[in-house]
């Protein structure tokens, strides 16, 4: 303040070179935010990269974990009718699909949407009314086609994915038997195996990659409409004197980069449905049913001699085929008994029954007078 009590005013030279300080310096701190180019990662996405691991990791950690748990509490005629490879490869699929369903929603689809709507309001009061009127039809049309499109090749994916399964699946259960194989002197029969279930895999992974490329043209045909017509109104309306060329160039601009978004925005949907897709195998295994459950009102096994009992029992693996029937013995404390039929008598079942791997269809099987069906 001078004695008069009137401010002193900055000469302009250093207002405009304050200006410009401020300007550069606001233009330094959003690239330090987005990102430098060529590759690199700004201050923003890296902080959402390492917040969003540890979100990933635990949903990971917690599918899996689930899974496992869920897997050991199966029955065991649904692990000896289950391919191990099989399991293990619809379980890995899964678990990584969840996570990237998440990534893509809440990275990808949800800013997409709202460059979208910012761009058609922009349109709309820069332009005209016409204008986001093109940008609207453009992105329903590509948006019904690219759901449309995508929904047909699902079936594809689908079977992919099976074939997948299988050539996993024969290539482990080959491998885990290796000695079996060596027995039968069988190297080339399963080579053989292996090569066809990866053809199959091939064949369906070409329908996959050749529907992709047909949806990919269809949206560039889309995208390429609608800056045809958005184009040439602006080229009509900058002949008329309405718009200047500096208009029109920024129309071009703006919609190209409108039409990135918009590009990924089918990308990710695509991914978003593959995803669902890979996820399918996994949630039909949580979906399967304990075939052995405990009583509600189950307690623990009290051992005090370890007498085991079979009274009247009978099962079988499969109707009308029967395996045990009536059958009857008590094992004292301390003794020893033997097991001795043919191969398919019901040796390995009578161990099967007593670990409770099955329920018994009859009878009751009792280790020191408590039927192992009413405890835990």
């Amino acid at each position: 303040m001078n004695p008069q009590g009137s401010e002193t005013l900055l000469p302009k030279e250093l207002q405009l070179e304050w200006t410009l300080a401020t300007t550069v310096s606001i233009y330094v701190l959003l690239k330090f935010l987005q990102g430098g180019g060529a590759g690199t990662s700004g201050f923003i996405s890296n902080l959402r990269s390492f917040l969003w691991t540890q979100v990933q990791q635990y949903t990971s950690r917690v599918v899996q974990v689930r899974l496992f748990g869920h897997l050991h509490s199966l029955s065991l005629r649904w692990h000896l009718g289950r391919h191990t490879g099989d399991v293990l490869s619809s379980v890995d699929r899964g678990t990584s699909s969840i996570n990237n369903l998440l990534s893509y929603i809440i990275f990808s689809i949800l800013p997409t949407i709202a460059d979208i709507l910012i761009a058609i309001l922009y349109f709309v009061s820069y332009f005209s009314a016409l204008f986001g009127l093109i940008v609207f039809i453009c992105l329903l049309i590509y948006l019904t086609f690219t759901i449309l499109i995508t929904e047909w090749r699902t079936k594809y994916r689908r079977d992919m994915n099976t074939q997948d399964n299988n050539a996993k699946s024969k290539a482990v259960d080959s491998l885990l038997n290796f000695e079996t194989v060596k027995y039968y002197n069988a190297e080339g029969y399963e080579v053989t195996c292996f090569e066809e279930a990866i053809l199959k895999y091939q064949q369906s992974e070409w329908k996959t990659n050749a529907s992709l490329a047909l949806l990919n043209q269809t949206q560039n045909l889309i995208i390429g409409s609608g800056l045809l017509a958005g184009s040439l109104l602006c080229a009509y309306m900058v002949t008329e004197g309405q718009f200047q060329v500096g208009d029109y160039v920024l129309f071009g601009t703006y919609i190209i980069q409108l039409y990135t978004p918009l590009n990924w925005f089918g990308t990710y949907y695509r991914l978003i449905q593959s995803s669902f897709i890979d996820m399918e195998n996994m949630f039909k295994i949580l979906t399967e049913h304990k075939e052995v459950k405990d009583d509600v009102s189950a307690t623990d096994l009290q051992l005090t001699t370890g007498e085991v009992k079979f009274q009247n029992v009978c099962f079988s693996y499969t109707e009308g085929n029967v395996i045990l029937r009536g059958i009857s013995f008590t094992v004292m404390a301390g003794q020893t008994v033997a097991l001795v039929g043919q191969s398919g008598s019901g040796k390995s079942t009578i161990l099967r029954l007593l670990f409770r791997f099955y329920d018994v269809q009859g009878g009751c099987i009792r280790i020191d007078e408590q039927d192992i069906s009413r405890v835990s």
